[in-house]
């Protein structure tokens, strides 16, 4: 995904929008939930309201609930379902030995930008990817958000089936990248009936998330 110079505003815009879905789905641990919230906050305020709204939306929903219900629902969102993991190579290859070749995918993507692999952190989780998308590379980035849109797109429907308030920052997401052509609807459709692949050959589920629990073990993409 390549940019030209007049297409700055809407490069910046598209960064905005990642940097925000990042902060907002990271775990919303005590320490930091606040801080992220307000970084949200000044940040949709740069953008136009059709992009802000579902940012804000989000945010107002977390900012009416106490953190210790925001960090229950959001195991129970994104770590105990298949069908809303965020964890993107678990949607390709499940738990598959191939799923270790596509994680280094990313790992190497990052190296060749410059920075280091998150360490403790899984390198395809959605939230780590759009904040390599926001703040490193726009171009690497959003090429690896687009490759994944099918999964994206089928986390965002799965998750308005559940009217889950993180709905909006996926629907956000999906809005921000290149329009889905006719093979990634129907990839996403599939995917939305039958869920991440199942089959087991020796890998572990990855059960970190963004950032790592303090003292909560996850139970990544079950």
């Amino acid at each position: 995904m390549k940019w030209g110079r007049r297409h700055g505003t809407e490069l910046a815009q598209r960064r905005l929008v990642w940097q925000s879905a990042s902060l907002l789905l990271a775990y919303p641990d005590a320490a930091a939930r606040d801080m992220r919230l307000g970084t949200v906050e000044a940040l949709y305020d740069r953008l136009p309201d059709e992009r802000a709204e579902p940012l804000r939306a989000t945010v107002a929903h977390l900012r009416r609930i106490p953190v210790s219900e925001a960090a229950r629902h959001y195991v129970e969102t994104f770590d105990l379902r298949r069908r809303t993991t965020l964890l993107l190579t678990y949607w390709t290859d499940g738990d598959t030995r191939n799923r270790g070749t596509a994680m280094l995918a990313f790992a190497q993507a990052y190296r060749a930008a410059g920075t280091t692999p998150p360490t403790g952190e899984a390198p395809d989780h959605l939230a780590v990817v759009l904040e390599f998308a926001a703040t490193v590379d726009p171009d690497v980035g959003g090429s690896l958000l687009a490759a994944h849109r099918h999964a994206i797109d089928a986390v965002h429907t799965a998750l308005t089936e559940r009217e889950s308030p993180y709905a909006a920052v996926l629907g956000a997401v999906a809005g921000s990248l290149p329009a889905a052509s006719d093979q990634d609807v129907r990839r996403a459709r599939e995917l939305v009936l039958a869920g991440p692949p199942a089959e087991q050959v020796g890998l572990q589920p990855f059960t970190l998330t963004v950032p790592p629990r303090r003292g909560t073990a996850g139970q990544g993409g079950r």
